[in-house]
């Protein structure tokens, strides 16, 4: 067994072809610069989201790949949840990176070839109930100032493509200039 921190890495990928919540993995997706990923229901330059659709269908997707970080399982597992990758519809499940803290605008390269741009906060929505009552508030909590902190993971545009498979390595590259931390998109 490795001692000591383990590189940035993938667990995980997944997609479904409809819309909800968990979504089975796979032994690889394929990230389409400006669309998301090959074959999921939330693929598309606009946005796919249906009740984003329902507000306006023509405004960019700022939500193409969902990535959450496998602790946070560990995390709700110390909570009585028991949700595995997929579960809570992301398309990446992450390790060894603190998602959450990333700046807008952070760029990560999976794997070979494949590149995404950090939009912003996945807002958690009451579907994640159907999947085990309570998860939703799970995933949200606050700081001692009253403000919301949302941990249901990232959400990300595709900048180049590429195939992304469990174990492909991750690197971040932040922004120049001032960070702006991740509000919800």
């Amino acid at each position: 067994m490795p001692s000591g921190p383990q590189p940035m890495h993938i667990v995980a990928v997944s997609r479904k072809s409809s819309h909800g919540i968990a979504k089975p993995n796979s032994e690889a997706i394929r990230l389409i610069a400006g669309h998301g990923v090959e074959g999921d229901a939330h693929c598309g330059a606009t946005v796919q989201h249906r009740s984003r659709v329902a507000q306006n269908p023509d405004q960019p997707n700022l939500r193409q790949v969902h990535l959450i970080h496998a602790e946070l399982f560990d995390e709700l597992a110390g909570e009585g949840f028991s949700v595995s990758p997929g579960d809570m519809g992301e398309n990446v499940t992450t390790h060894g990176i603190d998602l959450l803290a990333l700046p807008e605008g952070a760029e990560l390269a999976i794997g070979g070839t494949a590149r995404v741009r950090v939009t912003g906060l996945r807002n958690p929505c009451k579907q994640l109930n159907g999947h085990t009552p309570g998860l939703m508030d799970a995933v949200l909590e606050r700081d001692p100032d009253g403000k919301l902190i949302r941990k249901a993971g990232v959400m990300a545009v595709v900048l180049e493509d590429g195939e992304v498979r469990p174990g492909d390595s991750i690197a971040v590259r932040l922004p120049e200039g001032e960070h702006r931390p991740l509000e919800p998109v």
